[in-house]
């Protein structure tokens, strides 16, 4: 589909949030009031960084565009910090079992059609791998992945995984907000979609090591203990420009799996 009959497909969603990045705003990085300073423990502990934290009625959202539940805020670390290089791909110590395996998705009726299209393409671009985990779309039922709509997710963010996989299961999907993402292309939701899907079966931001890499602003290292970062054979210890899992990403780009992304992906599943 030529990319000009992608862009029509999202023409009723308002022109909004050109240039934000695909989990905050670059310089969205202050700690929030509520969040308690046991709790902002608790987020180190778990191996994220406090920076930016917001606290919604699920738990808190770390990195942008992360959710750790009141359950995984309650656990304890089953691990100690993993040294790890700079720009690879990632992977937490929480990954799907009961493989092979499908997972369903749904989207919200409350997107415009041109979600139901984006959500086709992220889609696609994992089952083109032929990895051990297949996804297919419904539209009735209950979803592994249910692509929820929301309508304020905070300042400049975009997504918001459910978290990581739990006992074998992946997270329970993510939630989008159209009211931040414009008019974007068909290819551009998608990549946020298949960069959330990614969350939610267990991988975390490329740049984990340093989010600037993709957010800009100064260096920071979301760090790796108690939930994992653990260093996917294969994948190349320099930077990595366009993985689907970069922390950030503007307006109008697009990241089908590259090269690397495809290594890690088959590696894990």
């Amino acid at each position: 589909m030529k990319k000009n009959n992608l862009l029509a497909s999202l023409a009723l969603l308002a022109a909004t949030g050109l240039g934000l990045s695909s989990c905050q705003e670059k310089d969205n990085v202050t700690v929030k009031d509520q969040v308690s300073e046991a709790t902002i423990n608790q987020i180190k502990t778990l191996g994220f960084t406090a920076a930016g934290a917001m606290k919604t009625a699920e738990g808190v959202v770390v990195e942008g565009d992360i959710l750790l539940t009141n359950e995984m805020l309650a656990s304890q670390p089953e691990q100690n910090l993993l040294r790890v290089g700079q720009d690879e791909q990632y992977r937490t110590t929480n990954l799907v079992g009961r493989l092979p395996r499908v997972l369903t998705v749904s989207v919200s009726s409350q997107f415009p059609n041109g979600y139901v299209q984006a959500a086709d393409e992220a889609i696609r671009r994992y089952n083109a791998l032929g990895l051990r985990i297949t996804l297919r779309r419904i539209t009735s039922g209950t979803a592994d992945l249910p692509i929820t709509y929301s309508a304020n997710l905070g300042p400049g963010v975009l997504g918001q995984s459910g978290g990581f996989p739990s006992n074998g299961n992946p997270a329970p999907g993510f939630k989008l907000a159209p009211s931040v993402i414009g008019g974007r292309s068909i290819n551009n939701v998608a990549t946020i979609m298949a960069h959330e899907i990614g969350h939610c079966i267990g991988f975390r931001h490329t740049d984990y090591f340093n989010r600037a890499y993709s957010c800009g602003g100064a260096a920071s290292n979301e760090g790796a203990s108690g939930i994992g970062a653990i260093l996917i054979p294969g994948t190349p210890s320099g930077a990595d420009p366009n993985s689907w899992m970069l922390a950030c990403i503007g307006s109008t780009g697009d990241r089908p799996f590259t090269a690397n992304d495809r290594t890690a992906l088959n590696y894990v599943y």
